[in-house]
């Protein structure tokens, strides 16, 4: 398994255990909302993944057998969760777009937003976004708040901050924030906008803060 498998595997399971959608959905393209016959659909299962960056370290996938994620609070559009991952406990906040569209308009697995801490590994407030298609191989996603613009790299349908030094201010504008857009490719050359509404987020980090301290 590549570090992005690693890494992809956490949010991708917690995601479907709190009813984003199901581990089927996760394999291929949803049933509802067929697009029109011409259109192919842009799911994760269409392409292969391209070779793993290492740029910061794997999260480690879900032990089987694994304990349900336990909602937290619920805070605008963003949930606070908790739950056990081997063994070791972390925490997260997660949310889905407010609006998304697609360009020329495909089907694609459901995107998200998932910033998680895990104290075990000293890691706190990883932004990692799930965009429900295969990025274009080797091409960047934008994240925009406000004037403030972020790169992200990417691997499979994950992107993650392309500086991490920037991770730090990229939270806490999106505390500030009202809202956020984040923009991708595929490899088909399907360009999508997904633009998620902050309002909660604070409330949701802290809660997750209080929780893995």
């Amino acid at each position: 398994m590549t570090i992005s498998s690693y890494r992809l595997a956490v949010p991708l399971a917690l995601a479907a255990a709190v009813g984003l959608f199901t581990v089927a959905s996760a394999q291929q393209s949803p049933p509802a909302k067929q697009a029109k016959p011409a259109a192919k659909s842009e799911t994760k299962s269409e392409a292969k993944s391209p070779q793993a960056k290492q740029t910061k370290q794997a999260a480690p996938g879900p032990a089987a057998g694994g304990g349900q994620p336990t909602l937290l609070g619920q805070f605008g559009d963003w949930g606070a969760y908790t739950a056990s991952n081997g063994g070791k406990k972390l925490c997260y906040a997660l949310a889905k777009p407010s609006s998304s569209a697609t360009e020329p308009t495909r089907p694609r697995d459901p995107a998200y937003v998932f910033i998680s801490t895990r104290p075990s590994e000293s890691v706190r407030n990883e932004i990692s976004i799930v965009i429900g298609y295969p990025f274009k191989p080797g091409s960047e996603a934008s994240v925009d708040i406000g004037s403030a613009k972020y790169a992200m790299y990417t691997q499979a349908d994950g992107a993650w901050i392309k500086n991490a030094a920037e991770e730090a201010r990229m939270v806490d504008a999106m505390r500030k924030g009202s809202d956020m857009v984040v923009a991708g490719e595929s490899g088909r050359g399907t360009k999508s906008t997904d633009r998620y509404a902050l309002k909660g987020l604070s409330q949701a980090l802290d809660r997750v803060a209080q929780e893995c301290k």
